[in-house]
């Protein structure tokens, strides 16, 4: 008796890949990421061993990512501070905070252009769901998040008079979230487009190293409030959306309260997002394999 033949495979004359018949449905790419989700055995385990494989034989190990945020904080709160002329006990955990957060959005958007590139042998030889995948990179990044957050309870430890903490820094816990969701999308569509077309991954990586500068993380923009003809300026930051994604987790951190249309603009955005990062799965999941 012959086994049944699920996902058919058709080869077209120069079709750089085989189409793989009833493979382009929301079914199927709904059904990758429930596959992918249900085994979180593995790519919690793969996520964690990253980590180890990465600081092998070292005496700190990860911690390294720890120190090597704390110190670049503190050296750019100190410079930045002063040419800026910026209260130390305010501008400091702003910043170091929104390089915290910034970690987690700069390895979702650049190590997520590469996830399935990087994972071109996995791909081809283990019959897992392409969303274990990017499910192993987000919990890598929260694993890394984790580690950069050690710095932020010191900085609460140190700061705690100067910060004005209350139940609605709690906000911060739904907007992390909120933020680890959005990094799922962002690694699922940047990494298949990545794939498809090489060049994307070093201009994103470009494009993100710009955005670093132009979002208000080592700048704020209460600097330009009481400049002549500058607040208007400023309010061009709001154009850039990883200053919003950013204010709805800082500001609760800092002790602040995030302007509501801060939450609206990031919802619009991750359904957005979920939407194009879905129908990328739906034209090219099951193309990934060949591209890699």
């Amino acid at each position: 008796m012959l086994a049944p033949v699920s996902d058919p495979v058709t080869t077209a004359p120069h079709d750089p890949a085989p189409r793989i018949t009833g493979s382009r449905t929301f079914a199927r790419a709904f059904a990758d990421m429930r596959l992918g989700w249900s085994q979180r055995e593995l790519w919690l385990i793969l996520g964690l061993q990253d980590i180890k494989q990465k600081y092998r034989r070292s005496v700190i190990g990860p911690f390294w990512i720890t120190i090597a945020t704390g110190v670049m904080a503190t050296a750019l709160g100190l410079l930045y501070s002063l040419i800026l002329d910026q209260d130390l006990a305010y501008f400091l955990p702003y910043l170091t905070v929104g390089l915290i957060i910034w970690g987690l959005i700069q390895g979702a958007i650049v190590d997520g252009s590469e996830v399935f590139i990087a994972n071109e042998g996995l791909i081809k030889q283990l019959p897992a769901p392409l969303s274990v995948h990017v499910y192993r990179l987000v919990w890598r990044q929260v694993l890394l998040l984790a580690h950069n957050l050690i710095i932020y309870v010191i900085l609460l430890a140190v700061f705690w008079t100067s910060l004005d903490l209350g139940w609605s820094s709690l906000l911060a816990i739904p907007a992390m979230l909120l933020l680890i969701v959005n990094a799922v999308w962002v690694t699922m569509l940047f990494g298949i487009v990545s794939t498809r077309f090489r060049d994307i991954a070093p201009l994103l990586g470009s494009m993100t190293q710009l955005l670093f500068y132009v979002t208000p993380i080592v700048w704020t923009t209460k600097v330009f409030a009481d400049r002549p003809g500058a607040a208007e300026r400023a309010k061009l930051a709001e154009i850039n959306p990883l200053f919003h994604y950013l204010e709805i987790v800082r500001a609760p951190m800092l002790g602040e309260t995030a302007a509501a249309y801060h939450w609206y603009i990031v919802l619009g955005l991750t359904v957005v997002g979920w939407a194009a990062a879905l129908l990328a799965m739906r034209k090219y999941r099951a193309r990934v394999p060949y591209w890699v």
